[in-house]
């Protein structure tokens, strides 16, 4: 993993690329922002790049060390994780009795901690101690959703390289790269917090079916043939989707903005970009403030789902709001 791979992130890229062109490494970093806002590649290629020996400010990604990184074994850097709900004592004082023994390539030791916010206020108190006496030449990366939920005296210590969420188009970059089909994630990234939850609704059978039932409902609700009513009873709740009602919401929400969008000539910002013909067609039946009205519909909808209002009854007063 080098810097150049990852997309997005410009400004942690910069921070930490600096100090390694100047040779000025802090001994802790705090990487902070949402959940698959990247930290976790951005802190293998920090390492990689650390330990590299043929470049400053990059990885090179074929010497020695590179490779060790790469394949997992490389001998000075370890990576803790929460065992079960919280990262506990005896995984701080394992990593300082590791850490007692020096490096022999000379390299810092370096030790990702991931969700270091979930570390039990004893294991807190330990990473404390070691990050003031590190036995021997020592970096430390600590990735969390949430950076000030981490002691305040370990927020001292530590360097701060806030993370952003990434925007939809730097994911859908990313899915394209990976395979996803562009359809399909070119609707994902608009409904699902970071890249990681992309990729696990990309992965459910049932993200698909629900695009589908909402592009046919929003066909019939405009009145080309069909019964909306009667298509929901079979496309959702006979069909087992109607857990997933929540997610049905959120894309008419879409749907009906790419009407407004269409409406403006926008048709690089349009999600059901596969549909665009009819979208283009559809969106001047009604203005935009009938749109942005079908709009507060479906956040209507999903906010009585919240408050446990039968689902299928939910879904029936909202086709027939958005059909009157």
């Amino acid at each position: 993993m080098s810097f150049k791979e990852i997309i997005g992130q410009e400004a942690a890229k910069r921070l930490l690329q600096s100090g390694l062109r100047h040779n000025r490494i802090s001994h802790a970093y705090i990487f902070s922002g949402p959940t698959g806002s990247g930290q976790k590649e951005m802190a293998m290629a920090f390492v990689q790049t650390l330990f590299c020996t043929e470049s400053g400010d990059d990885a090179c990604g074929t010497c020695l060390e590179c490779r060790k990184v790469l394949h997992g074994n490389h001998p000075d850097l370890h990576y803790v994780s929460p065992e079960g709900s919280t990262i506990k004592i005896d995984q701080i004082r394992e990593l300082q009795r590791i850490f007692s023994y020096r490096s022999e390539s000379g390299n810092p030791k370096v030790y990702i901690i991931d969700q270091a916010d979930r570390m039990t206020v004893q294991a807190a108190n330990s990473l404390l101690k070691f990050l003031e006496e590190p036995p021997s030449p020592a970096v430390a990366i600590l990735l969390s959703d949430n950076g000030q939920a981490l002691l305040p005296t370990i927020q001292s210590r530590a360097q701060l390289v806030p993370f952003k969420a990434l925007d939809p188009e730097s994911m859908l970059q990313i899915l394209s790269s990976e395979g996803f089909p562009g359809t399909l994630s070119r609707s994902a990234v608009h409904v699902a917090a970071g890249i990681d939850a992309c990729r696990e609704l990309l992965r459910q059978n049932w993200f698909a079916e629900i695009r589908s039932v909402v592009l046919q409902l929003g066909k019939e609700t405009a009145g080309r043939g069909g019964s909306p009513l009667i298509t929901a009873q079979q496309t959702v709740f006979k069909a087992g989707l109607g857990e997933h009602m929540d997610m049905l919401f959120d894309l008419f929400h879409l749907w009906f903005k790419d009407m407004i969008h269409a409406l403006y000539h926008r048709h690089d910002q349009i999600v059901f970009i596969d549909e665009l013909d009819f979208i283009a067609k559809q969106a001047f039946t009604r203005s935009a403030a009938e749109w942005v009205d079908a709009m507060a519909l479906a956040a209507e909808g999903r906010k009585k789902l919240r408050q446990n209002m039968n689902s299928q009854l939910c879904l029936e007063q909202f086709l027939i709001g958005i059909g009157g």
